[in-house]
């Protein structure tokens, strides 16, 4: 299973609150659901793929984010990243690791592609490390400069969680972190730095 196969997926629309669209598909060989956000709102898109670089910004959008640590930075803009992640008790808290990368998407559009890497640094104590998960951060200037934003993700919780507990919750991940990003990003007190290394291996206006 990968992200290709998320995104070849039939999805299925949820709800629309706020101006963000969430969907779902079904996996091949899992119980859990992928989901999918959309979202539409004027912003720089030099301004989105600093914020994405700003990890120590994560806590204030990416929802039930714990904490956050750049393991290995590599070339062409990869990234090794460490997460944990917060769940209701009595389940422990889950971790993930994952390699992130930035494509071009389309005519003018990029993407920050995640894939798991679960067994590059042991398991901390009284946490469960998450094996699989990927994702895509989708970025599309469409006209009067508008960005559309396409949120796919798919995260396997874990045994220990019930299908249906786990599609409940993973619906809020979409919207929410849509939602907080767009109020980062309209924040004009924040001000990421660009990572001019971008402009080595992608153009953007």
């Amino acid at each position: 299973m990968d992200i290709e196969g998320a995104r070849a997926s039939g999805w299925e629309f949820r709800v629309e609150h706020k101006d963000i669209l969430v969907y779902s598909a079904k996996m091949k060989d899992s119980h859990i659901l992928g989901f999918k956000g959309v979202v539409e709102f004027p912003v720089s898109l030099r301004k989105l793929i600093g914020l994405f670089h700003d990890t120590g910004s994560y806590k204030r959008w990416v929802h039930q984010l714990s904490s956050i640590k750049i393991l290995e930075k590599g070339d062409n803009l990869e990234y090794i990243i460490y997460q944990a992640i917060n769940t209701p008790w009595p389940f422990p808290k889950r971790e993930m690791i994952v390699r992130t990368g930035l494509d071009m998407e389309g005519e003018n559009g990029i993407a920050v592609t995640m894939k798991s890497e679960p067994d590059y640094i042991p398991v901390k104590p009284g946490n469960f490390r998450i094996r699989e998960t990927y994702g895509r951060w989708v970025f599309e200037p469409i006209e009067n400069d508008v960005v559309r934003i396409t949120f796919i993700m798919y995260v396997d919780p874990g045994k220990d969680i019930p299908p249906p507990m786990s599609n409940t919750a993973m619906f809020e991940v979409p919207f929410y972190s849509l939602q907080n990003l767009r109020s980062l990003a309209f924040d004009t007190s924040y001000n990421p730095p660009y990572p001019e290394e971008v402009d080595e291996y992608i153009s953007i206006e």
